[in-house]
Parts: C-alpha cells; sequence; structure tokens
C-alpha cells in the first residue's frame, strides 16, 4: 500500500519546475517566489516525500502519481 503524501499545490508547481531542469533561482523568477522561499517549499517536498536530492524527489513524486503529466 503506497503511502498517503499529499503535496501542496505550490510544492507541486516546485516541483514540476525542478523535474523540468529549472533552478530554484529559474522557479523563483517563474513562480514569483524568493530563492529563500522556493528552497522551503523543497525542504518541506523533501521531508514528505522522504528523500535527499531533486532527483529522488522527482523520481517518488512520479511513483506516486503526485505531479500528473509533465511536458519537457
Amino acid at each position: 500500500m503506497e503511502p498517503d503524501i499529499t503535496l501542496t499545490a505550490r510544492e507541486a508547481d516546485v516541483l514540476r519546475l525542478l523535474a523540468r531542469g529549472c533552478t530554484y533561482v529559474q522557479v523563483g523568477e517563474r513562480l514569483a517566489l524568493s530563492v529563500n522561499t522556493v528552497a522551503t517549499h523543497v525542504k518541506s517536498i523533501y521531508r514528505k516525500l522522504e528523500v535527499r536530492s531533486a532527483r529522488a524527489a522527482v523520481w517518488r513524486a512520479f511513483e506516486l502519481r503526485l505531479l500528473g503529466e509533465v511536458d519537457a
């Protein structure tokens, strides 16, 4: 049974952009967030998904079907 993990809408937005290869600065620019706020969202995502890297977070989110489709 898969764990019950939910990301906030903003966390999902951040993770989708990371999945596309965006840097924290680019994510911040696209979502009108400071780099520190992006980092805070990323920390929360890592904690929820029990991972330690963006690559692992993206992989885990896809495994759990948390992101839907992400176009390249």
